[in-house]
C-alpha cells in the first residue's frame, strides 16, 4: 500500500508574521513549523504504516527551505521526500496550489493520499478537496479517524455535534483535522536516518498536465486587496449610568448589533 501526505511548512504565528509588498507571506523571514493538521494526517499514516508496512512519502510545496518539514517527516518515519519548488509557482492561491500538487501526484503512485484539513496561514480547507477534483477522486473532509479495510478507507468524519462513517474505495484523498490523534515525536535514529535520506526536488518541469495560466500568482484567481499582522480595534464608548439605566443600554447594544 502506498500513501501520499501532502504537507505545509507555515509560519510559526507566535513569532510574528511579514508580508511582501504585494500582500503576500514573506516566508523567507518568518520560523516555521509543520502546519498542525498535514502533522495529524503524518501520523495517521505512519500508524497505517506500522499496521500494514505501507509505504508513506510526504509531498510539500514551497521555497528550499521547506526541505526542513520534509527532513522532519522522514524523522517520524515517513519512507520518501519530495520537494516541489520554482520561482514560477510563487504567490499561489488555493487553486494555483492545488494545481501544482495535483501536477506532482500525477507522478507517483498511491492508494491513499492525506491531506490536513486546512493550512494555519489560510484556513480556508480547500487545497485537499481541490487536489481531489483535479485527480478525480473520492474525498472524505474533516477525519477524526481513519482505517483501511482491505482496499478501502473507513473515516469518521466530524459533523457539529456528531460525525458520519463514511467508506470509500480507494484511491481517494482524506483530509485530516488536527485532534485526529497526538503525532509522534522524532526519534534520534530517525532523524539520523532522515538526513541520510535524498529529497526529491521537482521544479515546474515535472509537473504533468498542468498549464502555466493556472500556477503561481498570475494564475491565482484570489487576489488580496490588503493584509496586516495585527487588527487595531476602536477606541470604544464608555459611559456612566445607574444600575437600571446600564442594563437597558446593554439590551439596546445587542439589539442593534443584532446578539438578541
Amino acid at each position: 500500500m502506498k500513501i501520499v501526505v501532502c504537507i505545509k511548512q507555515v509560519p510559526d504565528t507566535k513569532g510574528g508574521v511579514v508580508f511582501n509588498p504585494d500582500g503576500t507571506l514573506n516566508r523567507g523571514a518568518m520560523l516555521t513549523i509543520m502546519n498542525p493538521d498535514d502533522k495529524a494526517g503524518l501520523e495517521a499514516a505512519l500508524r497505517i504504516k506500522d499496521e500494514t508496512g505501507a509505504e508513506v512519502t510526504v509531498l510539500t510545496m514551497g521555497l528550499p527551505k521547506a526541505e526542513e518539514v520534509l527532513r522532519e517527516a522522514m524523522a517520524m518515519g515517513a519512507d520518501n521526500g519530495i520537494l516541489v519548488t520554482d520561482r514560477v509557482l510563487g504567490g499561489a492561491d488555493t487553486w494555483a496550489t492545488s494545481t501544482t500538487i495535483a501536477g506532482a501526484l500525477r507522478n507517483i503512485d498511491y492508494d491513499l493520499i492525506i491531506t490536513g484539513r486546512q493550512a494555519i496561514d489560510g484556513d480556508t480547507a480547500q487545497v485537499g478537496p481541490q487536489i481531489a477534483e483535479h485527480l478525480d477522486l473520492p474525498v472524505i473532509s474533516y477525519a477524526q479517524n481513519i482505517k483501511i479495510e482491505g482496499n478501502s478507507v473507513i473515516v469518521e468524519r466530524q459533523y457539529e455535534d456528531r460525525y458520519h462513517v463514511i467508506k470509500a474505495q480507494m484511491p481517494c484523498l482524506v483530509t485530516a483535522l488536527s485532534e485526529l490523534n497526538e503525532p509522534r515525536y522524532m526519534t534520534p535514529g530517525g532523524i539520523n536516518e532522515a538526513f541520510e535520506k535524498e529529497v526529491t526536488v521537482w521544479g515546474r518541469a515535472d509537473l504533468k498536465d498542468v498549464d502555466d495560466a493556472n500556477l503561481g500568482l498570475k494564475g491565482s484567481p484570489t487576489k488580496i486587496a490588503k493584509a496586516s499582522d495585527k487588527v487595531r480595534k476602536g477606541a470604544g464608548e464608555v459611559v456612566t449610568l445607574d444600575p437600571a439605566e446600564a442594563a437597558a443600554y446593554i439590551v439596546d447594544k445587542f439589539k442593534e448589533k443584532h446578539v438578541i
